[in-house]
């Protein structure tokens, strides 16, 4: 395997890794490990290149660092991207990029993301110790999908309070983009709490299993965005809010559980903001699966019942968000930053 590290400039380290017998090709991102080892999933997918894969992996780690600083999890912020497509996983592109892993020496502790599961992180952890997300059975919190999605349902509830005054979900419309693990959650619980769904994904089963089962309406992907709702949640990919969708927002209330919603943080928050539309900031309100994960790590290990919990206080943090952009005249997103920025300059000790 050759691994080649990447000086980029406000990371403590990125390295880029390629092994012809597994076929592997992946980046590994510590964005800062200021309050703990930092710990963030491994993402598999078809990048156009490799530049775009760098791209997203540095975005995304950075994002853990402000995510787990303000969920105070005690953790830094990393993540790992393996370009491939998902029909060509194998074990022994997993326990390669175990070894990948396994290079950082406990500085990146890795975990279940897009097209990642229990089953290709067990290959991986034949290679390193350094893997979160395994079953409970194994030692392990399972997948945080669960968590990450009640944590979501939960600060939709927050957001609304904060938007409209009342968490009620009864009658209120969600439309929802992207249906996979954590979307298809959410989706189920904002059903059960009575809301009425709009749904949209690339995949067709997944569209028509949430119509069937839900009782959701279903829109062509590309019109998920013109949907006059009271919460659009985007649930896929990140970059989606931006020039060309911010203006066809019809919501009152953007909650979802991407990563790296806005594709110009400062000035699509602003965009956001200026429409009067209240933005719940991705790694607050989608930190479930961090603090969930985050619980194996403590000492005596995983505790459910603690780390449910923890997830329970997501509304908590969001209102704290709102009520500082609503003191200070700034953004959702500016704030949340600054609970970041204050959690990192407190150092370990500020943590919980």
């Amino acid at each position: 395997m050759r691994i080649t590290d990447l000086e980029v400039a406000g990371y403590e380290r990125v390295a880029r890794a390629e092994e012809e017998a597994s076929g592997l090709t992946a980046y590994i991102s510590v964005h800062s490990t200021r309050l703990g080892p930092s710990l963030g999933g491994m993402r598999l997918w078809p990048y156009a290149s490799d530049e775009a894969a760098l791209e997203d992996v540095l975005r995304l780690s950075r994002a853990m660092t402000y995510k787990s600083a303000v969920a105070r999890t005690g953790l830094g912020g990393g993540k790992s991207v393996v370009v491939a497509d998902p029909e060509d996983k194998s074990e022994a592109l997993f326990e390669a990029m175990g070894r990948f892993v396994a290079d950082f020496g406990g500085t990146y502790i890795t975990a279940e993301d897009v097209n990642v599961g229990i089953p290709d992180l067990r290959a991986v952890r034949r290679s390193t110790e350094h893997v979160t997300g395994l079953t409970v059975e194994e030692g392990g919190g399972g997948n945080p999908r669960e968590a990450t999605a009640l944590g979501v349902f939960l600060g939709v509830g927050a957001a609304l309070l904060e938007a409209t005054g009342s968490t009620e979900l009864e009658g209120r419309t969600i439309a929802v983009q992207g249906l996979g693990s954590v979307g298809r959650l959410l989706a189920g619980h904002a059903a059960e709490a009575g809301a009425r769904l709009v749904v949209a994904d690339l995949n067709t089963e997944r569209v028509e299993r949430a119509v069937d089962e839900l009782g959701a309406q279903a829109v062509a992907p590309d019109q998920i965005f013109d949907v006059e709702s009271d919460v659009f949640s985007p649930c896929a990919l990140g970059g989606v809010l931006n020039d060309e969708t911010i203006p066809r927002l019809r919501c009152a209330v953007v909650a979802g559980a991407a990563n790296n919603q806005l594709l110009d943080e400062t000035r699509h928050a602003e965009q956001l903001r200026a429409r009067g539309i209240l933005h719940a900031p991705d790694y607050v309100i989608n930190a479930g699966g961090i603090i969930n994960v985050g619980c194996e790590l403590r000492p005596g290990g995983y505790d459910v019942e603690y780390a449910m919990e923890r997830v329970h206080g997501i509304p908590a943090t969001l209102a704290e968000v709102f009520a500082r952009a609503r003191a200070e005249g700034i953004t959702p997103f500016a704030a949340a930053q600054e609970l970041g920025d204050a959690a990192l300059a407190a150092g370990p000790s500020g943590s919980g």
